[in-house]
């Protein structure tokens, strides 16, 4: 393992770069595959960020919005992302059968869609903690034991743990489960409450194998639309696909939406079939990489502004990459500054996940900040979705891991993959396709 001992003043360019130059291929501490940063959607340097379109009314209350529940895709996935988040994990208990396993999606599917849609499920004796959902948002993510219970032959090759990457440094105990709620929201009341009552639902099925709660900007605080900024203050999603845009279904749902005018971002086309090796139980579904990734802010403290903006390849103001000036500027990895060098650095994080690699290697990143404490543990849930997590994760994954800049103040502690199933019906259930189809 190589690291970099920070000198009494902090970081220096020069001690990255010596850094960077010692660890060759070996990789430096850490690794995470968040960080992804690049551009929005737009052809000439224009996009949404990570906030995706306006959504709601800043002069109104917003207690009373929701996001739908039923349809073709599950929410939380494409909706705007939230400024609070819990991801609770489950792992079935000993004996669980297939139909048991269905009475379960049943339950948690029918109190989900009441609870995001301001409504107290039958069994809610503090009904009115459901009134204002507050655009509340379930998504449901299967792992393979329980997707085996509906028959081992249903179950993905990719539906396991992430090949093994010597920056990680994973806990096992956060590195598990059989199904995963990724609950979201604008009030943190009401998102307790929802976690309550799915956990009351979930009691004779499973056991929590882990679960951690994250935060954004609370709604409000900032303009809609704007790239949300993690604990280090870089802004975090910039070179996501625009919600509701031809990118998003291709890289996210893995397949077109047959627009007759499609407009794809200045990473090019993507192409059309990173759905195609889906199984049929997941059409309208995508995958989920979730991964806990610990930020040492105390190292981080000792860095000063031009060497966190060299390690990234961005400005810390404007988010704008060091070859531009706007935030959606497309980067120029060959751009030189007056004394001949690169501006962006072949070892900076944007250039070690975005350099090179082909327009199919994109995804769609939904990232909250935790905090546990003064002193305590500091980091980043970073969901990666995207239709093949192959072509599109692994890809960016491998090279963060082999050298990144970001690598010096960054430890993945946790890993798992999800199966992310379609919508449900209105009559139906999460899962239905898989249990039934």
């Amino acid at each position: 393992m190589v690291t970099t001992e920070p000198s009494r003043t902090g970081f220096s360019r020069r001690g990255l770069l010596t850094s960077a130059a010692a660890a060759g291929g070996a990789g430096l501490v850490g690794a995470t595959a968040g960080f992804a940063l690049g551009r929005g959607p737009g052809s000439q340097g224009t996009g949404t960020g990570d906030g995706g379109l306006p959504r709601r009314d800043l002069d109104g209350a917003n207690g009373p919005q929701t996001e739908p529940f039923f349809g073709t895709h599950q929410s939380g996935v494409e909706t705007p992302t939230q400024a609070y988040a819990h991801f609770i994990a489950f792992a079935l208990k000993p004996g669980i059968k297939a139909a048991e396993a269905v009475r379960w999606l049943r339950l948690l599917t029918a109190d989900a869609a009441a609870l995001t849609q301001g409504q107290a499920p039958l069994a809610d004796s503090e009904s009115e903690l459901a009134v204002d959902p507050a655009r509340l948002t379930v998504t449901f993510g299967f792992g393979g034991k329980l997707v085996a219970l509906a028959g081992k032959e249903h179950v993905p090759d990719w539906l396991k743990p992430l090949e093994k990457f010597s920056i990680d440094r994973l806990d096992a105990d956060r590195s598990k489960g059989d199904l995963l709620l990724q609950i979201c929201g604008d009030d943190p009341l009401t998102l307790a409450h929802a976690r309550r009552m799915l956990f009351k639902d979930s009691r004779s099925f499973a056991e929590v194998a882990w679960q951690r709660d994250g935060f954004r900007r609370a709604y409000g605080s900032s303009g809609e639309g704007k790239t949300q900024r993690n604990l280090f203050g870089q802004l975090d999603g910039t070179a996501n696909p625009g919600p509701g845009s031809e990118d998003f279904a291709r890289i996210i749902w893995g397949q077109g939406t047959e627009t007759t005018d499609p407009v794809f971002s200045a990473r090019g086309e993507p192409p059309a079939d990173l759905g195609a090796h889906l199984p049929a139980w997941m059409r309208g579904g995508t995958t989920l990489v979730l991964r806990d990734i610990a930020m040492n802010l105390d190292t981080w403290d000792k860095a000063d502004r031009p060497a966190r903006e060299f390690s990234v390849g961005r400005t810390m103001d404007t988010g704008a990459p060091l070859s531009g000036k706007d935030e959606f500027d497309v980067p120029d990895f060959t751009a030189v500054d007056e004394r001949g060098l690169t501006k962006i650095s072949q070892v900076a994080h944007i250039a070690r996940a975005r350099d090179g690699l082909g327009p199919e290697v994109q995804i769609h990143r939904r990232t909250f900040n935790y905090e546990t404490g003064a002193g305590g543990d500091s980091g980043l849930l970073f969901a990666s979705f995207q239709a093949d997590i192959e072509r599109q994760f692994l890809p960016i994954q491998r090279r963060l891991a082999e050298v990144d800049l970001l690598n010096e103040w960054t430890t993945p502690i946790g890993s798992t993959v999800w199966a992310i199933p379609p919508g449900a019906t209105e009559d139906g259930y999460v899962g239905q396709e898989l249990f039934e189809g």
